[in-house]
């Protein structure tokens, strides 16, 4: 069985979001259709508490963009976004979710980030996402979302690392590109770890 795992379409990673990705909201036309050709969909929803610490505003005298240690692992430093019950963390008014058989969130930790759908970045928490993939008897998974250079990446990472057969559909796909090549490297990463490039053509 496939599934098709939407990362994290919300309001604050969109063009005008507080944590916009460049061409965001020209994915949605491609998940929507693509929704059409998957029995079971998931979406991955960042939910952040407003005290959480990979906020540059709640670390005194830091920048966003700068990297500390948080939990023990290195953390970039972003501005405020997706704070939960805010209308930055809902999900983009155009995007379809009539299909949509759960809602995983992630990022509720306020001590650890969580860019993975599957984890926090520390591994030491996980929100459900591979025990009901496996559940429902999912064997491979295809991914579509927001941003390509962190939550799509680790999620795809992640899939790979609990045995499923990961697709990445890389038009459905935007990066929010802090250097001009990280969407390109984490493509690149992605396919050299075992996941399979696709794009939304060959689906449709």
């Amino acid at each position: 069985m496939k599934a098709l795992i939407i990362v994290d379409v919300q309001n604050d990673f969109l063009p005008g979001g507080a944590l916009e990705v460049r061409e965001g909201d020209s994915i949605i036309p491609v998940i929507n259709a693509l929704q059409k050709k998957f029995d079971l969909i998931v979406a991955t929803q960042d939910w952040h508490p407003a005290n959480h610490r990979s906020f540059a505003a709640n670390n005194k005298g830091r920048q966003v963009g700068e990297i500390i240690d948080l939990a023990g692992i290195e953390q970039v430093l972003w501005p405020v976004h997706c704070v939960e019950n805010t209308e930055g963390a809902a999900f983009h008014k155009n995007l379809d979710r009539e299909k949509w058989a759960r809602i995983f969130q992630k990022g509720t930790n306020p001590v650890v980030d969580s860019y993975s759908g599957f984890f926090d970045n520390n591994r030491m928490g996980e929100t459900g996402l591979g025990k009901y993939l496996k559940k429902k008897g999912v064997e491979k998974v295809f991914i579509a979302g927001l941003a390509t250079d962190y939550c799509v990446k680790f999620t795809v990472m992640d899939a790979l690392s609990l045995g499923f057969k990961t697709y990445l559909i890389e038009d459905a796909t935007r990066g929010v590109n802090l250097s001009p090549t990280d969407t390109e490297r984490s493509v690149t990463e992605m396919r050299k770890a075992g996941a399979k490039i696709t794009h939304s053509g060959k689906i449709l």
